[in-house]
């Protein structure tokens, strides 16, 4: 059969799964598997010999679950059990943001709301809470921001891992998850009187590439050069860049027309590729109504607009921290769906825009792989 694009579409109403062939040319649509219930992650696991397909499953009366294809997403099941926290913790699970595949060949990471890392070694079917992080001292000071107290980013580089935590910041272990420090130097808070706290900044999405070792490249809550309350304005503190794997970042915004966003994506095959969604900070909509992807080609020092194809007005996207992703093919296309329940596709690395499905419900995340 040949590669094939999987795109799994997490939504308001439960998980989609497109496939097309490596032209991209027509996409069959499957479910929703999980109907009626909000699917706020997923993850196309390729590891294997056959791809696994995971998506959560967040339902506020009957609990969290964590459904499984190993069919190319044909059908899913739940796994034998989801993230718990101990019976003597005093949380409770209220959404899981994030899965994200391990080093070895059936591990698993989780993050969760509230903020709380897990892990799994058999695909999901018993977890074990990451007390490195999860009970880490600065947890119980942590505060939820606007989408929840919840940890959306997991990144693993060996002995690295980088968590992305809103409203707790970016930290980083350098033993495996043993342990955890924030690592924000440089990444600034709109919200507090001081510019930049050690840790309780509301990131929105950190990406890397493995072909640049220590680099960095995050989406941070921007929005906040006109900022007269305490504290003063804070420029440009919403796109940001780190070499030294995350120890410090400095800014890459400018250029922009807003530093305020939520997803960040990096090129599959070139590391100074990125691209961001600007959006107003106060609507989480558009710049003027008027849809675009911004991609710089050079590590974030400059910035162009791509929106051929993509409506000129009056369209309010607003694009959430996971619903933008990027294949893998030698020429990739780019992928992100709206909370208004579009998918779009920007072929040729996002030069050019196309509508794949415009009345899916609100759409929560996008991800895409290549099997």
């Amino acid at each position: 059969m040949g590669a094939r694009v999987f795109v799994c579409i997490g939504t308001k109403k439960g998980l989609f799964v497109a496939e097309s062939g490596k032209r991209r040319e027509r996409f069959e649509l499957r479910g929703p598997f999980g109907p009626g219930v909000s699917v706020y992650s997923a993850l196309v696991d390729t590891r294997g010999d056959e791809p696994t397909i995971y998506g959560s499953s967040c339902n506020p009366f009957f609990g969290m679950k964590v459904l499984r294809s190993t069919d190319l997403g044909h059908a899913f099941a739940e796994t034998a059990a989801p993230p718990a926290f101990p019976k003597d913790d005093g949380r409770a699970l209220a959404n899981i943001w994030s899965l994200q595949a391990g080093a070895e060949a059936r591990d698993l990471w989780c993050g969760v709301e509230p903020a709380a890392l897990f892990h799994s070694s058999d695909g999901g079917d018993s977890w074990e809470l990451v007390q490195g992080i999860s009970n880490h001292e600065h947890a119980r000071q942590w505060q939820p921001g606007n989408g929840g107290l919840c940890m959306h980013t997991i990144l693993v580089d060996g002995d690295r891992v980088h968590l992305g935590i809103s409203t707790g910041g970016h930290y980083l272990s350098e033993d495996g998850g043993a342990t955890f420090r924030a690592a924000n130097r440089g990444v600034g808070a709109g919200f507090v009187p001081d510019p930049y706290p050690e840790f309780g900044q509301c990131v929105h999405k950190i990406a890397r590439h493995p072909a640049a070792p220590g680099r960095l490249y995050m989406q941070n809550h921007g929005g906040w050069s006109e900022w007269n309350g305490p504290g003063g304005p804070r420029p440009d503190i919403g796109v940001l860049r780190s070499d030294d794997h995350g120890k410090t970042w400095r800014s890459i915004a400018k250029g922009l027309p807003s530093d305020f966003g939520f997803p960040i994506v990096v090129h599959p095959h070139d590391p100074d590729v990125v691209y961001v969604m600007p959006l107003e900070p106060m609507t989480r909509t558009c710049p003027g109504s008027a849809p675009a992807i911004w991609r710089s080609a050079d590590g974030g020092d400059s910035w162009a607009r791509l929106a051929k194809g993509l409506p000129k007005k009056r369209a309010w996207f607003t694009v959430q921290r996971d619903a933008m992703d990027v294949d893998e093919l030698s020429t990739p296309a780019l992928y992100f769906g709206t909370t208004t329940g579009q998918l779009w596709i920007g072929r040729d690395g996002g030069e050019e825009w196309e509508c794949v499905f415009d009345a899916l419900p609100p759409i929560h995340c996008v991800k895409v792989a290549i099997a």
